[in-house]
């Protein structure tokens, strides 16, 4: 059992117009993931949809761009192809294997996976979305643990955006994730499948970037960095075994959480503290607390910005203001 190429591409569709009825996918955007083939009859009012419940000699497929056709047998997979166009399927035919984008990959799972029977009762057509698919969303439940040296401080933050996929091994995803029986896969199917995967490789990242001194609030112009991170840690939890893989990362909103807040806001402050203070001539001691002469009125230490010069007098700037040598 098999396809073979119709008479008619999908570009003129001269034949297809003369078919009383044939088989394309049932809705696909990009929340659909794979859905079944349905029957196209043409009538007096229009097009009109059915399940597809056998498939018998000479049955016309429409392939459209951006997808994948499985055609199956006793729910095994028999013949596949992603190449835009018509077929027709043959009940004698070998597994024709009309890949275009995907090629020996596709061949390679084909080989472990084929069924080798003969051609039951029971044939159905399935549709895997070959497209990017975008736009899906998380959100950090738990705080992501990041210690920013800039800082020096273990910080705890909160993050959301949306991260892509694409199907690169459908023969793989299709034995793996589609459910038996099931007339479509949307993407929250996945979703659920695969966020906790996402947050634990994401926790694993952001502190792989922590170790490499990026700033926690640079992690949201570093999107192509968490990808790579991101890429080692799911590869073999996605790649290889469900056939899917990530594509991008878009971080929208960072935030910390009140001690974090916290922390930094406090850094910020004693950072204005210090330059209003050098502005002023005044310096801040060892003990914490804020002076202006020669020695702490507090504790009694010395002021550190004084030094002595060769002259033997005691200066605060660049130069000594006895004989003009300049501070070592």
């Amino acid at each position: 059992m098999g396809i073979i190429k119709a008479a008619a591409d999908a570009v003129s569709g001269s034949l297809a117009g003369q078919w009383l009825d044939y088989i394309v996918s049932d809705k696909m955007d990009n929340a659909i993931l794979m859905t079944r083939g349905v029957r196209v009859i043409k009538g007096k009012n229009g097009n009109e949809y059915s399940k597809v419940q056998t498939i018998s000699n000479g049955s016309k497929i429409r392939i459209a761009p951006n997808q994948l056709m499985l055609l199956c047998d006793g729910g095994q997979i028999v013949d596949c192809c992603d190449a835009e166009g018509y077929y027709e399927v043959w009940l004698s035919s070998a597994p024709s294997m009309f890949n275009g984008e995907f090629g020996a990959a596709v061949k390679e799972t084909f080989q472990r996976i084929k069924y080798g029977g003969q051609p039951t009762a029971s044939q159905e057509v399935y549709f895997i979305n070959l497209q990017e698919i975008k736009g899906l969303k998380f959100g950090t439940r738990n705080p992501l643990q990041y210690f920013d040296h800039f800082y020096n401080a273990e910080l705890f933050i909160r993050c959301h955006g949306t991260y892509s996929i694409k199907i690169t091994d459908p023969m793989k995803f299709f034995e793996e994730v589609v459910p038996r029986n099931a007339d479509y896969v949307t993407t929250q199917v996945l979703s659920d499948q695969c966020l906790e995967e996402f947050l634990m490789a994401l926790q694993n990242a952001v502190t792989h970037m922590a170790q490499d001194g990026v700033r926690v609030s640079d992690l949201g112009a570093k999107n192509l960095e968490i990808v790579k991170y991101l890429d080692a840690q799911l590869d073999p939890l996605w790649k290889e075994r469900r056939g899917i893989e990530l594509i991008s990362v878009g971080i929208g909103n960072i935030s910390y959480d009140d001690q974090s807040r916290e922390l930094i806001n406090l850094r910020g402050r004693n950072a204005m503290l210090r330059q209003e203070i050098t502005e002023n001539n005044a310096w801040v001691c060892e003990c914490g607390r804020e002076n202006s002469g020669k020695f702490c009125i507090y504790c009694g230490r010395k002021n550190p910005r004084y030094w002595q010069c060769d002259c033997g007098e005691e200066n605060t700037g660049n130069f000594c203001g006895k004989c003009g040598q300049k501070r070592p």
